[in-house]
């Protein structure tokens, strides 16, 4: 079996353009690989994460990680947090759901955040570590609905994003 594939394209490419903002950590570098830690392989928590210089008008957020090079049509949601409130502008490594919020399954089906795997020996996966702002307090959704309906509302509904990208192989 060969995994050989063309790169999958920047998925926030073909969303909406909004505002950025900026999202950084502690444990990640944009650009670099994840420490095992942030894997399937090691610890398997979630890093840290802080955000700022978002729309004044934010009222939630929304965080995931997307790995779009994935061997699936639709690449692989590893977490999705939503309606974070407004106030809460950062989450500790291995973060518990702040109040009010609530995650959704990965697309493993793992409830909260599922770390890095790739396929052994494949090409290096890039984790797409996202913060959207939201106008409203509540996106509309529940925990019942998949990663990929939360990001078609954020199509409609995300007034800034900020993206943050680590890489992992195995």
């Amino acid at each position: 079996m060969s995994l050989d594939r063309p790169q999958a394209p920047d998925p926030y490419a073909r969303m909406p353009k909004v505002p950025p903002f900026t999202l950084t950590s502690t444990d990640i570098t944009g650009g670099e690989p994840l420490d095992k830690d942030f894997s399937v392989d090691g610890a398997n928590v979630s890093p840290q994460l802080s955000w700022s210089g978002f729309p004044a008008e934010t009222k939630s957020f929304v965080v995931s990680c997307y790995d779009p090079d994935a061997p699936t049509p639709d690449g692989y949601w590893h977490w999705t947090l939503v309606d974070v409130p407004a106030s809460v502008t950062s989450l500790e490594r291995g973060a518990a759901v702040p109040d009010g919020a609530f995650e959704l399954k990965s697309s493993g089906g793992t409830p909260g955040f599922e770390g890095a795997g790739p396929p052994e020996g494949d090409v290096p996966h890039r984790y797409f570590f996202v913060v959207h702002a939201v106008g409203e307090e509540s996106l509309g959704v529940d925990d019942s609905v998949t990663p990929t309906v939360v990001a078609f509302n954020l199509a409609f509904k995300a007034i800034g994003r900020a993206v943050l990208v680590g890489t992992y192989q195995r």
